[in-house]
């Protein structure tokens, strides 16, 4: 009788352990619902600026008082990015002032595509990408006008690299005939960088915030030099288009560079999702303001970083209710 007792126990812990392995397997492969408060914020891939941007951002909300929790969410596709944040699927995204005018205009990629971004607004510029043209020491390139009759490289079809030669060409009524050698090489794998220090280009166009170390690289070990585009075709070309504004490199931002380089580039903006709630945005960018200065101190490129409603470009990007709300209650 005690023996039976004893087995009927047994199979009873059995059951209710077997109750419990199960209930905790089922547990485990059930992705758990998202915290109300977390921000998940789109960033270029690991490594690059807007990461490294993303991060800052990142840490000053979470170190803010309130429930804010932010997640970065990498990813190596600017176009992914957009369309996620414009469903819902992020909160924030840091994104190109180009891709969003283009995106908001149906114009370039989005001009056969059928979705609308309307589901997005704007909250802060954050930093200038700026477009600078790379010669070779030995090329005889000392402004804009000399890259004519020269071997350059004009990057691979949609992407950034591309999208600055073609503005470039068309600002100066340039076609492909007018060099005498075009490459179509890509950044990745530093094919381009590569082809440059090789000497089988005189010319490329490389995009990045200053100081740069992969542009210090260029002029230590390759005789780089940025080129001047201090040019009337290019201003006016500019002052056509919303997305792209004038920016110089100061002097002495790399060794024995005195004087400024004339550049222009594109913004990247700090934009949220329509279904970001109005308090969520309201506490964003009040912390971001309250810690705009120490957003400055990390990177010379934030150093013009401020909290106001009227330095974003006009790219038919509305702010976002929460932000326009936030300028509202500051007076601003």
């Amino acid at each position: 009788m005690a023996t039976q007792l004893i087995n009927q126990k047994g199979i009873s812990n059995f059951l209710k352990r077997l109750t419990m392995l199960c209930a905790a397997v089922i547990l485990g492969t059930v992705p758990l619902a998202a915290d109300a408060d977390d921000v998940l914020l789109g960033t270029g891939a690991a490594g690059d600026f807007s990461y490294f941007a993303g991060r800052a951002i990142c840490r000053i909300l979470n170190q803010s008082p309130g429930e804010l929790n932010c997640r970065l969410i990498p990813a190596s596709d600017d176009l992914h990015n957009l369309t996620n944040l414009n469903g819902g699927s992020l909160d924030l995204a840091l994104l190109d002032s180009r891709l969003l005018n283009d995106a908001m205009t149906r114009n370039g990629q989005f001009m056969f595509l059928d979705i609308r971004y309307d589901n997005l607004g704007a909250l802060l510029p954050l930093y200038e990408l700026p477009i600078l043209l790379v010669a070779r020491g030995d090329a005889g390139i000392a402004g804009l006008s000399d890259l004519k009759g020269k071997r350059i490289n004009i990057g691979i079809a949609r992407t950034k690299v591309r999208d600055a030669v073609d503005f470039i060409m068309t600002a100066k009524g340039w076609t492909k005939r007018d060099f005498t050698l075009i490459q179509e090489l890509p950044a990745s794998q530093s094919q381009d960088k590569m082809a440059f220090c090789h000497s089988a280009v005189d010319a490329m166009v490389h995009i990045g915030v200053h100081p740069d170390s992969a542009f210090q690289q260029l002029i230590d070990l390759c005789a780089a030099v940025p080129v001047d585009m201090d040019d009337a075709d290019i201003s006016r070309a500019i002052n056509g288009n919303p997305a792209v504004s004038t920016i110089s490199i100061p002097p002495a931002t790399y060794p024995g560079l005195e004087k400024p380089v004339a550049s222009f580039g594109t913004t990247i903006l700090l934009v949220a999702s329509g279904s970001l709630d109005d308090e969520t945005a309201m506490a964003i960018m009040a912390a971001l303001e309250k810690h705009q200065g120490s957003l400055q101190s990390i990177h010379p490129a934030l150093g013009q970083f401020s909290v106001k409603p009227a330095d974003a470009p006009d790219i038919g990007l509305s702010l976002h209710p929460g932000a326009a709300a936030y300028f509202s209650t500051q007076g601003k």
